[in-house]
C-alpha cells in the first residue's frame, strides 16, 4: 500500500521500501532543441542506454525526463530505495551522472548551476510535486530484484545441466521447479 512519506527524510509518497519523486521545470525559451540535445546525450552514456542496467545511483528503479507542452516543459520522474536524503548525497556524489544532469538542467529556469549543491538542492525541491497516487507492481528493493535475477540465472544453470537431473527429482525441490516451469 502506498503511503505518503512519513518518517521518511524528504517528500513524495512511499510504497515499501521505495519513494515517487517527481519534477516539473519551465525549459528556458528557446531551449527545447538544445534541452532534447542533453537529453539525447544522456540517454548514449552507460546505465543509461535502452538495455543498460547499471545506472550509477544504483537505488533508482526507474527514471525518465519527459519534455512536453512544444517542449516549453521537462519533467523528471523517478522511484528509488531508501531515504530521500540518501538517495540525493547519491546523486551529488555521482560524478559524471551529475554532470549530465548539469548539462540538462542548464536548459531549465531557476537552474543556478554546479558546483553549489545546497542551491542545486534547492532547486530541486522548489520543482518537486509529490505525486496524487503511487503503486508499484512488484515488492523489493533494487539489490533485492537484482539477487533474484541472479539467483534465476544460476538456477536456470542448474536446471540445464546433465548432471542435476537425478538431484532435481528430490520432492524438496518441487515447489522450486513448480515456479521454474513458468
Amino acid at each position: 500500500m502506498a503511503t505518503p512519506a512519513a518518517g521518511t527524510s524528504g517528500p513524495g509518497i512511499s510504497s515499501g521500501p521505495t519513494s515517487e519523486f517527481s519534477l516539473f521545470f519551465h525549459v528556458k525559451p528557446g531551449e527545447g532543441k538544445a534541452l532534447r540535445a542533453a537529453l539525447s546525450e544522456l540517454q548514449q552514456t552507460p546505465g543509461y542506454r535502452p538495455g543498460d542496467h547499471g545506472m550509477s545511483i544504483a537505488t533508482i528503479h526507474e527514471a525518465r525526463f519527459v519534455p512536453f507542452d512544444d517542449d516549453t516543459r521537462l519533467a523528471f520522474v523517478t522511484s528509488f530505495d531508501g531515504p530521500w536524503d540518501a538517495y540525493m548525497e547519491d546523486f551529488f556524489t555521482s560524478g559524471p551522472t551529475l554532470k549530465l544532469f548539469d548539462l540538462i538542467f542548464q536548459h531549465v529556469e531557476g537552474y543556478g548551476g554546479l558546483p553549489d549543491l545546497a542551491a542545486v538542492k534547492a532547486f530541486i525541491l522548489g520543482a518537486q510535486q509529490t505525486a496524487g497516487a503511487y503503486a508499484r507492481n512488484y515488492g523489493g528493493t533494487v539489490k533485492e530484484i537484482r539477487k533474484a535475477q541472479r539467483v534465476n540465472e544460476a538456477f536456470q544453470q542448474v536446471l540445464d545441466h546433465p548432471e542435476a537431473a537425478e538431484a532435481l527429482q528430490h520432492p524438496a525441490l518441487r515447489p522450486l521447479l513448480d515456479e521454474a516451469a513458468d
